[in-house]
């Protein structure tokens, strides 16, 4: 089985002005890599549908859902926090971006895929039940994960969040819900400046200070990931991939190399493999240091499909 790589066009088109981090360029500077690299011919190319609301309804409050389709403009910017905006393009976006990880889904719970890789924007991971920021709009991975729940009969389903911001989203989605682990390693203190004493025994929160290397974070996930994803046994595991943790990064101040993301994707691979018919869905989040971002995706990508 080949692995699902999952996009669509619209993800060119949200932008949020000239300098911001986020930018359009974050997808082709992933698609060039995997282009160089010779890995794209070997994926399984889908155009990401559009989220339905009640896709987004299982993570989201309706009425969040109905402020964020109500508050896209028509031209110009409409500002949700002086760092997150939508454009005319944007609502799209943020639909079919939650939509690729459900279409991922479905591909990997049929067996048409082995795991997926969404290469979407915006990111998800800072949006909770009834708000946004940090760029993101809706809870991507979240989506997917309760579309697995709902859908696909699973019981159990695991987060793997490697971004160097915490998942505050994710974890305001999931806090109170066991049939999901959220293991999430973030830098501390910074934003979203929590996660540091909000965990719980499935919500596996690891704060890391700044400057942490690739053997800290190694540790980390030696250490207390990988034995709460052994007591839990997802029967499925996302990623929130987000890149933002590499040395080039100035955004992030962490030391991680490709090498720490392969490591780390392998480790991953190895869980799902035990434990969840090798059912792996992952998702962009952060990454804004282009050239990193290319090559640590693209190594991750390499990864997940044996090539």
């Amino acid at each position: 089985m080949h692995t699902a790589y999952i996009t669509h066009p619209s993800s060119l088109r949200h932008d949020m002005g000239a300098d911001h981090p986020e930018c359009p360029a974050r997808i082709q500077a992933i698609e060039d890599q995997l282009i160089a690299s010779g890995l794209l011919p070997f994926l399984d190319h889908q155009e990401a549908p559009r989220a339905t609301d009640e896709m987004l309804a299982r993570v989201h409050h309706p009425d969040y859902i109905a402020a964020i389709r109500a508050a896209a403009p028509d031209a110009g910017l409409a500002y949700i926090d002086p760092d997150t905006a939508m454009n005319p393009h944007t609502l799209e976006a943020a639909l079919r971006a939650a939509g690729a990880v459900v279409l991922a889904v479905d591909m990997v719970m049929s067996g048409r895929a082995e795991n997926a890789f969404c290469n979407v924007r915006p990111p998800g991971h800072h949006a909770g039940v009834a708000s946004s920021g940090g760029f993101c709009f809706f809870n991507n991975v979240a989506v997917g994960a309760a579309h697995a729940l709902a859908q696909h009969g699973l019981e159990r389903v695991a987060i793997a969040d490697f971004d160097v911001h915490h998942g505050n989203g994710t974890e305001d989605i999931f806090h109170d819900d066991p049939r999901v682990m959220l293991c999430s390693t973030f830098r501390h203190p910074y934003y979203p400046y929590s996660g540091a004493d909000s965990g719980n025994q499935h919500i596996i929160n690891v704060p890391l200070p700044a400057g942490t290397s690739g053997e800290a974070f190694r540790a980390a996930v030696t250490e207390q990931w990988l034995p709460a994803l052994e007591r839990f046994k997802p029967q499925m595991l996302f990623i929130s991939a987000g890149f933002d943790a590499h040395r080039e990064d100035d955004m992030g101040g962490f030391a991680l190399r490709e090498a720490d993301y392969v490591w780390v994707t392998e480790a991953l691979k190895d869980v799902a493999a035990r434990h969840a018919n090798s059912r792996i869905v992952s998702t962009l989040e952060g990454g804004y240091a282009l050239h990193a971002l290319g090559r640590s995706a693209a190594a991750h990508i390499k990864v997940l499909s044996d090539l």
